[in-house]
């Protein structure tokens, strides 16, 4: 076991010549939020005692490998988590923020373990956040966005509280993958305590204040239980337009993703084959034949010559489907962030190159990540690990990854003819898709 202030640990167990870390898991920051704090902004709290094991997680289906999942009646939900190097003080603070399309997740999944980031020389946070309804759903009366007010309690918590653990309150990176990603820039609009962002994979989901009210009037908000199987009906019943091809119905209400401060600098990648993850587990719709492919282009209203382009460039409608999607949602947002700011873009393409491939790369948890990474880690993985681990935490450091412009990680792809089809086309436009019902509407009581 091991102490910081009024927190208790445990002292993770090292080989010879690695420096020590010391795990601290579950830390509440916030209160519950249900009961007479349900659906309102987080309140702080003061936790003190044992952090042996990670908190309960946000309310959702979900059951990932390797992490808990939720239950009706787990209600804490609102805990962090820190890794820190044993010894030194003064160290880099990186608050990572899980991805999950603002749906499910959670900090206790296995590639989020922060002990060899530690043990590189950072204080390592990873935190829980309320998702999916819970956290942006639409209720009258009370805060949008909620789950991004918990993220800024979390980074409120970190500054206040971060130096008994070594870390350095004036030095935070925020890091994020998707919806993480997307969580960051709000993050770093909101609070002058981020002094860098590492975003993967950003995301191009903000939703218009319309479309959260009609997702809500499908929604039974009685219980949370409740709220979590009403909200899976209503993914389920979504068979055309947009939300028939990629069912997210939750995510920040805004214009449009925010811009960071041009005083904090960005550090941005994506991976170079996004949507071929969500295809080989299902979470997105089939498209096989060139008819479905052309409406997929007309239900989203691609300008022709995108859809035509991408078909054109791809030897079959599944794959062009596959590839436009993903550089719609991912990887042109993501460019084009890093064009308008001058920063360090990497494009990971070491295969399966799909979405969340490169988290295991950054964190150093390549065991047990075998399905995300495409099979067992041999020593090339080891080492593209490395020098991906390295470019996080020298950002960290200093704001300087080790390298500038473009970095590639795998072999370099040509991605000019499909980045030029997008030239001109505004991708700052608002979730406000057509949502299908699903039959007779829940009668709702007050939450």
């Amino acid at each position: 076991m091991t102490r910081r202030g009024r927190f208790l640990g445990r002292a993770v167990q090292t080989a010879a010549g690695q420096s020590g870390v010391d795990v601290f898991l579950g830390i509440r920051y916030a209160e519950p939020p249900f009961g007479p704090r349900r659906f309102a902004a987080p309140v702080r709290t003061d936790f003190a005692g044992a952090c042996t094991r990670f908190g309960p997680i946000a309310p959702q289906s979900a059951e990932l490998p390797g992490a808990p999942v939720w239950r009706p009646g787990d209600e804490d939900v609102l805990s962090l988590n820190v890794w820190a190097p044993s010894a030194a003080e003064g160290n880099p603070v990186l608050l990572y923020l899980h991805g999950g399309a603002y749906t499910y997740g959670s900090s206790a999944q296995p590639d989020y373990d922060g002990v060899h980031l530690a043990r590189a020389g950072l204080v390592v946070v990873t935190c829980n956040y309320r998702l999916g309804f819970e956290g942006f759903g639409h209720v009258e009366g009370h805060p949008d966005n909620r789950g991004l007010l918990d993220q800024v309690a979390a980074l409120h918590w970190v500054r206040d509280e971060i130096a008994a653990f070594g870390g350095d309150p004036e030095n935070i990176t925020v890091a994020g993958q998707s919806a993480g990603a997307g969580s960051a820039l709000f993050l770093a609009d909101a609070s002058r305590a981020v002094r860098r962002v590492i975003a993967h994979s950003v995301p191009n989901r903000c939703y218009t204040g319309g479309f959260a009210r009609r997702v809500a009037r499908w929604i039974d908000p009685t219980t949370p239980e409740s709220a979590v199987v009403s909200a899976d009906a209503l993914a389920r019943a979504q068979r055309s337009g947009p939300l028939g091809h990629d069912p997210v119905l939750f995510g920040p209400v805004a214009d449009r993703l925010p811009v960071p401060p041009a005083d904090v600098p960005l550090l941005l990648c994506h991976t170079t084959a996004e949507y071929r993850l969500f295809d080989r587990t299902g979470t997105v719709a089939s498209v096989r034949t060139d008819a479905e492919y052309a409406a997929f282009g007309r239900a989203f209203a691609f300008p022709p010559h995108v859809v035509a382009g991408y078909r054109e460039l791809f030897a079959t409608p599944s794959e062009a489907y596959l590839a436009l999607l993903g550089d719609h949602v991912f990887t042109e947002p993501t460019t084009r962030l890093a064009q308008a700011r001058g920063a360090p873009l990497a494009r990971f393409s070491r295969p399966p190159a799909w979405h969340a491939a490169d988290v295991p790369f950054a964190f150093g948890t390549l065991a047990g990540a075998d399905f995300l990474i495409g099979g067992p880690p041999g020593p090339a993985e080891h080492a593209l690990s490395r020098r991906v681990l390295a470019s996080w935490v020298g950002f960290a450091r200093t704001g300087d990854p080790g390298w500038a412009g473009v970095r590639w990680w795998g072999e370099e792809v040509d991605v000019s003819t499909t980045r030029a089809l997008w030239r001109g086309v505004d991708l700052d436009v608002p979730v406000d898709f057509p949502v299908s019902g699903i039959g007779a509407r829940r009668p709702r009581r007050a939450p």
